[in-house]
């Protein structure tokens, strides 16, 4: 320690006596300011200010109704499609479902051909659930729409072959029937 730290600890009672007046320092500060205000210019009254902010103002009007109507059209295509699609479904489901009843009650089948069958025709309904998602998201809803048609015709095509390869094999069989009879 110096000298000087060592009369500062000493003597520090005598520099805690004079403490700054700030009310008094700040009262001679202000008396040495310029006593003249500068001057405010007010943005928002200038004319061109005014027109600039009015076009703002109305070009957001305009974008935020366009997109209002934009919204307004594009659920009206998307509520379409649902129509479109819920018709499709039950016309579809409907003929898919008589179908697959029938091949369920085919007697000639043996199990191992119905369950066959019928996985396959899982498949496509997993297929099926799969572009309905997609048809909710609505990428390109005509395009999904078309799969979804093909997918059932799939399904009607596949039953609608069984059925006629297990009806053409009872017609073989029986005309060797019929012929042994006559």
């Amino acid at each position: 320690m110096d000298n000087l730290e060592k009369h500062i600890k000493n003597n520090r009672h005598l520099f805690d006596e004079h403490k700054a007046d700030k009310s008094k320092m700040w009262a001679e500060i202000e008396a040495q300011l310029p006593a003249n205000k500068p001057k405010t210019i007010r943005l928002w009254q200038r004319p061109a200010l005014k027109i600039a902010a009015s076009v703002i103002l109305l070009f957001g009007l305009f974008t935020t109704i366009r997109f209002l109507t934009n919204n307004s059209s594009y659920n009206q295509q998307n509520s379409y499609a649902n129509k479109e699609l819920q018709e499709i479904d039950m016309h579809y489901k409907n003929l898919v479902s008589t179908q697959v009843s029938l091949v369920k009650n085919h007697t000639s089948l043996s199990l191992e051909e119905k369950e066959e069958f019928l996985s396959f025709m899982d498949e496509l309904d997993e297929e099926y659930k799969i572009l309905k998602i997609e048809m909710n998201k609505n990428l390109d809803s005509e395009l999904i729409l078309e799969a979804i048609v093909s997918n059932y015709k799939k399904r009607i095509e596949l039953i609608e072959n069984l059925l006629h390869r297990i009806n053409s094999s009872k017609k073989t069989n029986n005309t060797t029937t019929d012929g042994y009879i006559l």
